[in-house]
């Protein structure tokens, strides 16, 4: 797969906001810290496409951006796909738990119809953390295309990696397909998964 282009396209705070072009859209879900902004400049190749912060659960839209890439799964041809930067998750405040607040700032973009798939990603370094396991159970629900994207695998040790990503595999019941936006390992395979996932129709 060649990528022919990568641009930011708005921050929609619900489904009106979210553009009617016809490209699928593939979200990425996450604890706040996981590394989603990180994750798409790697795949778009380019540093500040989206803004990454320190600041846990800083970003409260979604954040839309458009990748136009040539060939890959399926054969020759360009295709499109909008990735979703979705606030993330595991930062509340007042009290309320992960699934209520996921659902609380995604249910707008959700009920829109032209999403194909979503990503669940997960902090290869922490396995088992509640907020996760509930927002997965929470994604289940949903009538979508789901998988698991396991991030900053480059952070842990060969043992560590293999440990974790077993436990992830076991806790969250689903292939994990583990990344590291640093280094580029996984990017290839994230792409394919990302084309399969934006190539059904909903």
């Amino acid at each position: 797969m060649k990528l022919v282009s990568a641009r930011f396209v708005t921050s929609a705070t619900g489904a009106a906001d979210i553009p009617h072009d016809r490209v699928p859209h593939v979200a990425l879900v996450g604890r706040s810290n996981v590394g989603k902004s990180s994750l798409i400049n790697a795949l778009a190749r380019h540093k500040q496409l989206a803004r990454t912060s320190g600041a846990a659960g800083k970003t409260r839209l979604a954040n839309l951006y458009r990748f136009d890439v040539e060939g890959g799964p399926g054969g020759p041809g360009r295709w499109s796909v909008h990735l979703a930067d979705l606030p993330g998750y595991g930062y509340a405040r007042g009290g309320m738990d992960s699934v209520a607040e996921l659902r609380q700032v995604a249910e707008g973009y959700f009920s829109f119809a032209g999403i194909a798939g979503v990503l669940h990603l997960v902090d290869a370094r922490h396995p088992g953390l509640d907020s996760d396991l509930d927002a997965a159970e929470w994604l289940k629900t949903l009538d979508v295309q789901m998988a698991t994207v396991a991030t900053k695998v480059d952070k842990l040790s060969r043992s560590e990696r293999t440990r974790n990503l077993k436990a992830l595999e076991r806790q969250l019941e689903t292939a994990v397909l583990p990344t590291a936006a640093v280094n580029g390992e996984g990017l290839d395979d994230l792409w394919t998964l990302i084309a399969r996932l934006s190539r059904h129709r909903p």
